[in-house]
């Protein structure tokens, strides 16, 4: 008897201004789809429909309704930027299906039918920012891309550096596919800005990063070690892009690839086998991985695609994977994660400098953040840092 078809789609842009996330993303739903389909414990098979909206966004509705209408899917795994996240959910809504959405966003959000399996901002900005606004200083430049990922997560950053008693000395937006940078280099140098924020996406980023880079060459200030530029969502995916300009960037993610837990090694060994020995892992392929052994592992667990029944299983799971247990919180629909810090290498690597004690619930809506906590436990940082004249980094 042959194993019963399940419809899934994927929906990833690898074509465009973010195609090196959307390409990560579609390889770890490759990998996956590739496990579950050979595994014979699991009695069906995924039949992948693969679309690629190209960064258009005018394509997302379309793309999904014929996935959800025409093609029996039920289940989506997709899209990058909260942008193209909020021009899905309508659909997925209208015909009560599930979007598993993998990538860091800016929270206040929580819809019954995503499940969120990247970090949310008690996962990535709140962490990050307590790490460096006591070893660098409170003058802070914000930059990001002209749309709600950018948006949010700059204005959530503006509430953590005024809690602190910081000041926001900049704040500049470029539309997506903006090279023009310049101006943004010149402004940091005016302001006098201790750390730099980057909320751009894509090549835009990419141009920021470079002529940061080339600044450094004539301005010291402009030096990582002196005037970091940090990141809630660049990953290994894109370091070879960017080249020698990412080195000293500090990036947050829930992954890097380098811890040595026996998941981390055997998914960075399935990597090498699938995509070559220099194929860069990344938070991108690893969760997208992981979204796809969890819908696999909920499937097998309620036996079947239904909705209501597969979110009754997840919940009910703890799935080891690279990531350490990977489980998703029924109050919210988001995962339970770690954040980890890392700072990009010569090797093009980023080296863990710093990591949360235990992995952390999401909060999306940050109800149980303490602006006032935080900024005194920022001060008080602050003032270790100074006292003993030296930078510490927390291994």
């Amino acid at each position: 008897m042959s194993a019963r078809e399940i419809p899934l789609g994927i929906l990833y842009s690898v074509a465009g201004t973010y195609s090196l996330i959307g390409q990560a993303c579609l390889d770890g739903a490759r990998l996956g789809l590739e496990e579950v389909n050979g595994d014979p414990r699991y009695p069906f098979t995924f039949r992948a429909e693969i679309e690629d909206p190209g960064a258009n966004i005018d394509r997302y509705h379309a793309l999904s309704e014929a996935m959800l209408r025409e093609r029996g899917c039920r289940h989506i795994i997709g899209t990058i930027t909260s942008i193209g996240r909020k021009e899905v959910i309508p659909i997925i809504e209208k015909h009560d299906a599930l979007l598993w959405y993998m990538c860091p966003y800016e929270g206040f959000e929580c819809c019954e039918n995503v499940i969120y399996t990247g970090a949310c901002p008690n996962q990535h900005i709140v962490p990050l920012f307590r790490h460096l606004l006591p070893l660098y200083g409170k003058r802070v430049y914000l930059v990001g891309s002209n749309y709600i990922w950018g948006w949010e997560t700059n204005r959530t950053a503006r509430e953590l550096v005024q809690a602190s008693g910081g000041e926001v000395v900049g704040e500049k937006y470029l539309p997506f596919n903006a090279l023009d940078v310049d101006r943004l280099i010149e402004d940091i140098r005016a302001q006098r800005a201790d750390f730099v924020l980057n909320n751009l996406v894509g090549t835009s980023s990419y141009a920021f990063l470079a002529a940061y880079h080339d600044a450094a060459r004539g301005d010291a200030s402009f030096a990582p070690e002196n005037r970091p530029v940090v990141s809630c969502n660049l990953t290994e995916a894109e370091l070879d892009s960017i080249g020698p300009a990412a080195e000293g960037l500090i990036s947050t993610a829930i992954y890097f690839d380098s811890p040595e837990t026996p998941e981390s090694q055997a998914f960075r060994q399935r990597v090498a086998e699938r995509f070559g020995p220099d194929r860069r892992n990344s938070v991108y392929m690893v969760n997208t991985y992981i979204a796809v052994k969890l819908l696999a592992e909920a499937i097998l667990a309620c036996g079947s695609d239904e909705i209501e029944a597969v979110k009754d299983a997840l919940f009910g799971l703890d799935l080891e994977t690279p990531l350490g247990t990977t489980r998703i919180d029924r109050r919210t629909n988001h995962a339970v994660l770690r954040p980890y810090i890392g700072r990009a290498e010569a090797d093009g690597r980023f080296k863990v400098i710093e990591a949360a004690p235990e992995p952390i619930a999401a909060d999306p809506y940050l109800v149980d953040f303490d602006a006032r906590e935080f900024g005194a436990e920022v001060n008080r940082r602050a003032g270790a840092h100074q006292g003993t004249g030296t930078l510490r980094v927390v291994k």
